[in-house]
Formats: structure tokens, C-alpha cells, sequence
């Protein structure tokens, strides 16, 4: 089997960006999406959000499309409550979703930046471009490039670090 690392920040919205995943059933819908994503191979580290919408931090098979994925733990998940009768059968999320991609190295900030939602949206420390569900960006976003080079002892430093975490 091939060895990836393919680590996604996902985000997608309900229907009309309506408040219907309400904390008595927000645990429930979560679940349904964690045992969806799971189901499918995919590794889930974090999954939250608030009433209108839902993040999700995984790590996806390489043969796994991310447009796949995020249809088939949509589709799932409103099944399951509309199914459970936990929203009078009007729980739906909208066809656009967010997809960002991250290496290692981010994983615990974007996990963080997850699993704090709430207090996020509260106290209006989101970020915006990890909030977004529809391209309406009019120009490109882009990192200025790494001050990396092939003989940086810093950027070695960084991977062997990152190398012993793995088989240690």
C-alpha cells in the first residue's frame, strides 16, 4: 500500500445557512459524519461548529476524491437525522463546501482552530478564508514562498524532528 499524507480542513453549510444543527442534536450529527468519514477509510481528527455550519480536520484515502468524500458524509449525515426524526425531516446542507489542504506541520493549529468554534464565531476570532464554502475570491491567495533552500539546516532540523515523532 502507497504511504500519503493527505490532510483536509473541510467546511460545509446548511441549507440557506439555516440554524439547524442546534445543540440538542448537534452531537448526534457530528457522530453521523465522524462514523461516515471513518466508514469510508478516511482518518477524522476533529469535527466541530455552530448552528449553521460544520468543520471538519481528516486525513483522506488517495484514492478517495475530496468532492466524493464530502457528498457522501453530507448525504449521509442528513439521512440519518431527517431519518432519526431529529429535525421534522428539514435538515439539509448546502452543494458548496470549503477544502483546504495542509501538511503535518499544521495539523495541531488546525485541529485547535476546529475544536474552537464556538468561542471563535462568540468572540469573532474566526478566519475568514478557513470560514469560506463558495469561490468569491477575485484574486489568488497565495504564501509568499518558504525561505527554504535544500541545504537549510532549519528546513533538515524540521523534517528529521518530524521523522523521529513518526518512528519513535
Amino acid at each position: 500500500m502507497p504511504f500519503c499524507e493527505l490532510y483536509c480542513h473541510l467546511i460545509w453549510r446548511t441549507r440557506s445557512s439555516e440554524p439547524l444543527i442546534v445543540p440538542r442534536i448537534e452531537a448526534q450529527v457530528h457522530g453521523f459524519l465522524w462514523k461516515k468519514a471513518l466508514g469510508m477509510g478516511a482518518k477524522v481528527f476533529a469535527i466541530d461548529g455552530i448552528v449553521d455550519h460544520v468543520h471538519m480536520v481528516a486525513s483522506l484515502r488517495p484514492t478517495m476524491a475530496v468532492s466524493d468524500f464530502v457528498g457522501a458524509v453530507k448525504g449521509y449525515s442528513s439521512y440519518q437525522v431527517n431519518h432519526e426524526g431529529l429535525a421534522d425531516g428539514r435538515f439539509k446542507w448546502q452543494e458548496e463546501y470549503g477544502a483546504f489542504s495542509f501538511d503535518r506541520k499544521r495539523l495541531p493549529y488546525v485541529i485547535a482552530y476546529v475544536e474552537g468554534q464556538k468561542q471563535h464565531h462568540a468572540q469573532a476570532t474566526t478566519i475568514r478564508i478557513l470560514e469560506r464554502t463558495a469561490d468569491n475570491t477575485a484574486t489568488e491567495i497565495r504564501e509568499p514562498p518558504a525561505p527554504y533552500d535544500f541545504d537549510d539546516a532549519e528546513w533538515r532540523r524540521e523534517l528529521e524532528d518530524l521523522d523521529k515523532k513518526a518512528y519513535n
